[in-house]
């Protein structure tokens, strides 16, 4: 496959007066297939997988808010409501569903919080390593008291205030960063990655695009047996996607997956947490078969 990628046209919508980004693939009158990043990423980490579906389905891939060319929340604040809103916006605007989603990471938290709250809204879900944190990690925080987790936010928050965006004097410096954080990326795709994910400074550096406060969560979120009632409405078949070297926690191992009506793991060797970068050929035969 040639590592050159057509460029898909750029859109914006208001969400909760925010102006958010999407890219579109064209083809409208096919079905719509939506793409959702995860945090710290953006939207054109999907080009290589919507390159290839483009010809069969209407692809939507947005920046979710404070990440790549969407607008930073203004009180600093990213809380899973309000991801989950914007999502349902974007949907409800284009006139989107029923669709499919295919999501990783955080976007895969927000799609499944999205299909458990509208099940008859999406047909198919593939969901990359989007279950959050796994039982043992959540139990462990809970052993903290809400008062000092919410102080601890507090100071984070505060301490990100005066936190400028880390300066690289050149693509090549970022890029680096790049490669250190996913090795598994060849050079061609990282540096894409990097390409897109950064804004050149007035001074002529380089910062990434995404917002700073993205750096702390809020430890205000939904209980884990709500989480399990959402997933449980789920009615679609779902796909749950882990890379078998990454550092999330398998779900049929750590009964998350027992939640799910209709939801089955597909478990990649030689994948981290980005398996649909990790594993592109493999993955993209997959997700064509169980989307079809």
């Amino acid at each position: 496959m040639s590592d050159f990628l057509s460029s898909p046209a750029s859109h914006t919508y208001i969400s909760q007066r925010l102006r958010l980004h999407y890219v579109d693939w064209g083809n409208p009158d096919a079905p719509p297939l939506l793409l959702l990043h995860g945090g710290r990423d953006h939207c054109r980490n999907w080009d290589w997988i919507a390159q290839e579906m483009c010809k069969k389905w209407h692809i939507i891939a947005p920046d979710l808010r404070g990440h790549g060319d969407s607008a930073h929340s203004p009180d600093g604040r990213y809380t899973m409501d309000a991801y989950v809103y914007d999502l349902a916006q974007l949907i409800h605007q284009q006139g989107l569903a029923p669709l499919n989603i295919v999501a990783h990471s955080l976007g895969g938290n927000i799609a499944l919080r999205y299909t458990g709250l509208y099940p008859e809204n999406v047909r198919r879900l593939v969901a990359i390593e989007g279950l959050g944190d796994a039982p043992t990690v959540y139990t462990e925080r809970m052993k903290t008291p809400i008062y000092e987790q919410l102080r601890g936010w507090i100071a984070e928050q505060r301490a990100l205030s005066s936190r400028q965006s880390r300066r690289y004097d050149s693509i090549e410096d970022a890029l680096h960063r790049m490669m250190q954080e996913n090795p598994h990326l060849t050079p061609a795709r990282a540096r894409h990655l990097t390409v897109h994910g950064m804004s050149q400074n007035e001074d002529g550096t380089y910062s990434w695009k995404f917002d700073n406060y993205l750096r702390v969560q809020s430890p205000i979120d939904l209980s884990q047996a709500d989480k399990h009632a959402l997933w449980q409405r789920i009615t679609c078949p779902t796909l749950l996607v882990y890379g078998a070297q990454s550092w999330a926690s398998n779900p049929v191992e750590d009964g998350r997956a027992q939640h799910f009506q209709n939801a089955r793991l597909s478990l990649y060797d030689n994948a981290g947490h980005w398996v649909h970068h990790d594993r592109h050929d493999e993955f993209l035969e997959e997700i064509e078969g169980f989307l079809s």
